[in-house]
């Protein structure tokens, strides 16, 4: 595995860098660092006017081929462009699951019709996407979904209810998981249609989170109609769809957001240094296991992005994205826990009015959730035993019924 970048790749370093540097500036300047898991309410407005100009200078959508818009660039030049933009504290893009899930999975499994429709406007940040997957009863068990839709004439009429859709309030359509044929269970009879929100079938009730912020919805849909043709791959398909989609979901931007968390980790350095606590040689050897941690994460990653790039698909059968989130998370939750002890007391008490959290109580409220959101850390070791190592199934109870 070479972990160098070509001259060329070193050449279009340059080239994201200077355009940041030039454009990150004005009313731009004052969005860095905003954004984010736990932060996506900030100054949501104004990262959607940054991500259009984006777009304007065809900085969305870098892998899609380019007859759909895209740049068509290389898997390492789109890891160079996430790099980059981490280090320059962009603030966090608003589009992530059109552009980097929907839009993807339009181009593997959708309609030509479909993909005229839908993929211009998720280049140009026109329409924002939620995911409707999890549900009260169906969190990291995808299969278990009870949303159901039926056809009548021309339309889907859609109803049940998903919670935890990230950002359902400030999007335009919603792609859901749907049981579609009666009597069906489990894996067959799914169906994976794309939703309109803005209609009287569809209620989004915000989750407020411990941190303050709700970028986390419940969705009810009584009725929600959509049209027939907005079913993606066939009706009753729609596990084989939802499952290239979650393949798409852990890709280049890893990379980009393990810069993120070295610099996470720097400013929890600095308070220590700041406050003495540095001082304390445990305390020295809990941020050198940290630091160490992080960095065998980027050559992991490294690794997996090489292999795919070699056109192995060692990468996925092996378990590698599930591999990839039980680090990031376990690692993420516990630099929330050193923060927390680097902070003192000081981390006991908000700054002022209640939820006026500093950087380090956000980071080590919201990482709680890292082990859970995106499949439990329980589904991803499952997955590992099962289909990786083939160790025997868990048991599973024989007596569902239909749902």
């Amino acid at each position: 595995m070479d972990l160098t970048y070509s001259a060329a790749e070193e050449s279009f370093r340059a080239e994201v860098r200077a355009w940041l540097q030039d454009h990150l500036t004005g009313d731009f300047a004052g969005l860095k660092g905003l954004g984010g898991p736990g932060r996506d309410h900030e100054a949501h407005d104004e990262r959607l006017a940054w991500n259009r100009h984006l777009a304007a200078h065809g900085w969305t959508a870098l892998g899609w081929p380019e007859e759909h818009g895209g740049r068509g660039l290389s898997l390492m030049q789109q890891v160079i462009f996430h790099e980059e933009y981490a280090r320059a504290d962009a603030p966090a893009r608003v589009n992530h699951l059109g552009e980097e899930l929907l839009g993807p999975t339009l181009i593997a499994f959708g309609t030509e019709e479909q993909k005229k429709r839908f993929l211009p406007p998720i280049v140009a940040v026109e329409e924002l996407w939620c995911q409707g997957y999890s549900e009260p009863g169906a969190g990291s068990d995808l299969a278990a979904v009870q949303t159901r839709a039926r056809l009548e004439g021309d339309q889907w009429v859609v109803d049940g209810q998903k919670v935890w859709t990230s950002l359902a309030h400030l999007s335009q359509w919603c792609f859901v998981i749907a049981r579609t044929e009666p009597g069906s269970q489990r894996h067959q009879g799914l169906s994976f249609l794309m939703v309109p929100l803005d209609q009287e079938g569809v209620e989004v009730r915000p989750i407020e989170q411990i941190t303050g912020g709700s970028e986390f919805n419940e969705v009810f849909f009584t009725g929600a109609r959509t049209d027939a043709s907005m079913v993606v791959g066939e009706p009753g398909q729609g596990w084989r769809v939802a499952m290239g989609l979650l393949g798409f979901e852990r890709g280049v931007s890893t990379l980009g957001q393990q810069v993120g968390f070295a610099r996470e980790l720097e400013t929890v350095v600095e308070r220590a240094r700041a406050n003495g606590s540095y001082d304390d040689p445990v305390l020295r050897d809990r941020i050198a296991r940290a630091t160490v941690e992080l960095e065998v994460m980027r050559v992991n990653a490294l690794r997996g992005l090489s292999a795919v790039t070699a056109g192995s698909d060692s990468a996925a059968g092996g378990g590698a994205a599930s591999i990839a989130k039980l680090v990031w998370a376990g690692w993420h939750r516990r630099l929330g826990e050193l923060a927390m002890h680097v902070a003192g007391a000081d981390g006991l008490t908000a700054r002022g009015a209640a939820y006026d959290l500093d950087p380090h109580q956000r980071l080590f409220l919201f990482s709680r959730a890292d082990t859970i959101y995106g499949g439990s850390d329980e589904v991803q070791r499952t997955i590992l035993a099962e289909r990786v190592l083939g160790l025997p199934r868990e048991p599973r109870p024989t007596n569902q019924g239909a749902r």
